[in-house]
């Protein structure tokens, strides 16, 4: 459909990771949700460009899936009974068990006014700090880290950063594929300046290598050691800023000489990092002879037992050279969800108070006094693992889980399963009605999805954008703060629970970050008070700024007075620390001393290998979003494991073949993918599968329930595991225009196509399968090859196909791209013996999809490189377009061509 010229645009924040990409939507239908998804061109986090996740937005805002109605044990109910339920139930819990018998598990996916109110709610008037969030398995150690360097959780720098370095090191970040927008800046720039160096510091070989100028292929957890070895590196070398340690930090000589303690020599070093010798010495070099660094990290630095110690080791030695703070210079987190800082800044764990205070007793006594708040939490509470294994045991008797899929996203998915059975009573508000956790609901609460929000977020450069809302609450959703407020009355706290709307909260949020700041010389880090005044006019066109603004000259209070004029957003901070003022007691910061330890769980004869796990380019999370988009799912379209050739050879695994994938917490079967970009000992499986798409593709039942002892931060990136084949009797292809619901069949995975659906199954009697018999009333055309042994069937309906099945001994070699293609156009039964040779005539098979947003295939670009002689990836998007909107498959279009 042509877009609505009349349509307004509407400007936005997108809904994937901490990037905070501004877009521009145009609503084309708003009876049949349709909106134009484009980037916007003045947003400073991506100046237009947008990634493919991004760019299919648009195609994820329908109400397929929907919760629209409250629904207390499967019944639907109006709103009023279902809160009186959650707030009967609350009350009644801490009644009789107190009050740390309840907790909130919130989400990144929460708008920062969402994780306020919720915070205000638990922390301030139920009494308990049992609030956490699945940030907690994204950034808790980047927090942490900071905390303990900085005396607070500040990002000292800023995306622009990334560009005016002439070392970027990323480090445990697959750049490319995770924030594919600052890939793309930084690929710019990097055209722009060839002599800026790249350093990619990660076990696997990503698709951000084919940036790197050096790929350090390090062994998992050996960070500490090697930037341990560094800070030894620039101490020998003579590489330090002595001036800025002695004025602007303590501790410096405690670090060094525990660097020094774990290094050795350098061909120690070296082997013990699993790298070359040579390399690790440039990579030595380069930091200590570039004055503009900037060493930016994301989950692979987080997910460790060790991913606190990680982050400091880091910090550790741009604090030894003062390159922090200034233009091109500094520690950077890429953060994982969209508003992970926002929450942050909320108070959104549980070892934190709003407005980035603590649980010290000043800070209890301030947030106490300004929310009036009688019952203020005075310690902090359960973290999210184990707040789930405080479930288990019976101690958490009421959870409310707001936004996130924890049975999936949390290690040792078993155990969160079982405790969630155990627990009394079981709150879920979502948006989507059918997830793996919302199956063990007793209350299901429909909350107001991404584009019903309205609201802010925080990117992962401390910048707070507006979300708008695109299209009214569908059915009976509500925003997520309505909810806990109308609860919040109903146990008695209806005065400070009296929001007309997220105006309201954002302004009270505003007025507690600048209460009592700057009280007897003592300044926090995250202040936005100018804006506590701000009019529902202003907040509704708020522009994207960072914090802090600018303090407001006055008593300290936070409070406005007539003569005070409201400062602007540009009188923001980009950066801190240049000139030092830390957040600490004396100002100074902290360098800590990072020591390097052997790792809890640890591979062995009964698992060898060891489990990584992470993102793909085109999927978010727990697919609730992506899933629902056919284009998204075409690229990586089943849950896989990488292995290397050799491991694959020694455990008897063939590319594309099932493997089942043992820990010592559960079982799961995936495709095999062979793959050199694995270290031999070293497997990877994506994260996003769950039960909704994959009978038995999901990772979380498989990873150690091991925490960093500081951030409580799961070690989601190092499980021993053991793989074998997935023997099985029988294997089949479905492609039905019809979602179907299977039981326990072995092994199978749903793909969304356009206009239907793709099942990839394994196990026995799947040619019994209960579908066939819908579709006795169709058209059927059978074809038995026995030169392969597959039986194909077509069934087809007034000259459209309706559904394909294949069936053999074998995983089918049948051309899927191809076939699907057949869901999109009309077919006679004569070229329904096209459809049952699983194969499409020469120069029409596109094969694996590669670009998803414009759907250029894998086959199709290696013909047009080898019909012109292509060799750039440039001159492939010239004559396909591929690569030429969001970058994310320029490395595999540069693989193409290298591959010839």
């Amino acid at each position: 459909m042509a877009v609505n010229q009349l349509a307004k645009a509407i400007n936005t924040t997108c809904a994937y990771c901490g990037v905070g990409c501004g877009i521009s939507a145009r609503v084309v239908d708003p009876e049949l949700h349709l909106v134009e998804i484009s980037g916007r061109e003045d947003h400073p986090a991506n100046y237009g460009r947008l990634c493919s996740k991004g760019s299919a937005l648009g195609e994820t805002v329908s109400l397929d899936g929907r919760l629209l109605y409250p629904k207390v044990h499967g019944r639907q109910v109006v709103w009023s009974e279902a809160l009186d339920q959650v707030a009967s139930r609350l009350q009644e819990t801490i009644e009789q068990y107190g009050p740390d018998s309840v907790a909130i598990y919130g989400s990144g996916q929460l708008l920062t006014e969402d994780y306020y109110v919720a915070n205000k709610l638990m922390k301030g008037f139920i009494g308990s700090a049992n609030m956490d969030t699945n940030s907690r398995l994204c950034m808790a150690s980047t927090v942490a880290g900071q905390k303990r360097a900085f005396g607070s959780d500040t990002v000292p720098n800023t995306y622009q950063d990334l560009e005016l370095a002439n070392l970027l090191v990323l480090v445990g970040s697959n750049t490319a594929w995770c924030h594919p927008v600052l890939f793309q800046r930084i690929r710019a720039m990097k055209e722009q300046r060839p002599d800026m160096k790249v350093v990619v510091i990660d076990p696997r070989r990503t698709e951000t290598c084919d940036l790197a100028d050096l790929h350090l292929v390090i062994k998992p957890g050996a960070d500490v050691l090697l930037f341990n070895g560094l800070l030894v590196w620039l101490a020998d070398q003579g590489a330090l800023d002595q001036d800025y340690i002695e004025q602007h930090c303590q501790g410096f000589d405690q670090a060094l000489e525990a660097a020094r303690a774990s290094v050795g020599d350098i061909q120690q070093l070296a082997y013990a990092c699993g790298v070359e010798q040579n390399e690790l010495i440039q990579f030595y070099h380069w930091f200590c002879t570039t004055d503009k660094t900037v060493t930016a990290w994301s989950q692979g630095v987080n997910q460790s037992a060790a991913g606190t110690d990680k982050v400091n080791a880091m910090i550790n030695c741009h604090l030894a050279t003062g390159r922090i703070g200034r233009p091109g210079s500094g520690p950077l987190s890429l953060t994982g969800q969209p508003n992970a800082m926002g929450g942050r800044e909320v108070g959104g764990l549980a070892n934190q108070l709003a407005a980035h205070m603590e649980f010290t007793p000043d800070d209890i006594a301030r947030v106490g006094r300004f929310w009036q708040a009688a019952n203020m939490a005075q310690s902090p509470g359960k973290t999210a693992v184990d707040l789930f294994k405080s479930m288990d045991r019976g101690e958490i008797r009421f959870v409310w889980i707001m936004g996130t899929n924890p049975v999936v996203s949390l290690p040792d998915s078993h155990r969160v399963i079982k405790a969630l059975k155990k627990c009394t009573t079981v709150v879920v508000s979502d948006c989507i009605e059918h997830t793996d956790t919302a199956e063990f609901a007793d209350i299901l609460l429909p909350a107001a999805p991404w584009s019903e929000k309205d609201g802010t977020v925080t990117n992962s450069e401390r910048r707070i954008s507006r979300q708008r809302a695109l299209f009214p609450t569908a059915g009976e959703a509500r925003p997520d703060w309505w909810m806990i407020s109308e609860v919040a009355g109903r146990l008695g706290f209806a005065e400070a629970f009296n929001y007309s709307g997220s105006a309201d909260i954002f302004r009270e949020h505003a007025a507690l970050s600048g209460y009592e700041n700057n009280r007897e010389g003592k300044v926090r880090d995250f202040t936005i008070a100018p804006l506590a005044d701000i009019t529902d006019s202003e907040y509704d066109g708020l522009e994207p700024f960072q914090w802090p603004l600018s303090a407001v000259q006055g008593d300290g209070s936070g409070a406005l007075s007539d003569t005070q004029p409201v400062i602007s957003t540009t009188a923001s901070k980009a950066r801190f620390f240049k000139d030092g003022g830390f957040f600490t007691g004396n100002g100074r910061a902290n360098f800590i001393a990072t020591d390097v330890l052997r790792p809890l769980n640890a591979p062995g004869k009964s698992y060898p290998l060891l489990l990584n796990t992470g993102r793909v380019r085109d999927h978010w999370h727990t697919m609730t979003r992506t899933g629902l988009s056919a284009r998204l799912n075409q690229h990586t379209d089943e849950p896989f494991l990488a292995i290397h050739p050799t491991d694959a050879e020694s455990y008897q695994l063939r590319d594309q073949a099932l493997c089942q994938i043992s820990s010592e917490f559960g079982k799961a079967a995936v495709r095999v993918q062979v793959s050199e970009a694995q270290r031999p000992g070293e497997v990877f499986m994506p994260m996003h599968w769950t039960r909704q798409h994959s009978e038995t593709g999901f990772s979380g039942v498989l990873v150690n329930p091991v925490l960093d002892p500081v951030s409580k931060q799961p070690d989601l990136k190092y499980t021993p595991v053991a793989v074998e084949p997935y023997h099985t009797e029988r294997y089949g292809v479905l492609i039905t225009r019809e979602r179907v619901a299977f039981g326990d069949i072995g092994y199978m995975t749903e793909v969304r196509i356009e206009n239907g659906y793709r099942y990839e199954m394994a196990g026995s009697n799947l040619d019994q399968l209960s579908l066939f018999s819908r579709l006795k009333s169709y058209q059927k055309v059978e074809f038995t090859d026995n030169t392969v042994g597959e039986r194909r069937v077509a069934w087809f309906s007034d000259a459209q196909l309706q559904a394909i099945w294949v069936s053999g001994q074998a995983i089918s070699s049948c051309d899927r791209q191809w076939l699907q293609s057949w869901f999109c156009q009309t077919a006679s039964i004569e070229e329904a013996w096209w459809v049952l040779s699983g194969k499409p005539p020469r120069g029409e098979d596109a094969g694996r999809q590669v670009c998803a947003c414009f759907g250029v295939g894998e086959k199709t670009i290696c013909r047009a490189i080898a019909e012109h002689g292509l060799t750039d990836p440039v001159q492939v998007g010239s004559h396909l377009q591929a690569g030429t909107n969001c970058g994310s498959c320029i490395p595999e279009i540069r693989g193409l061509i290298k591959r010839g």
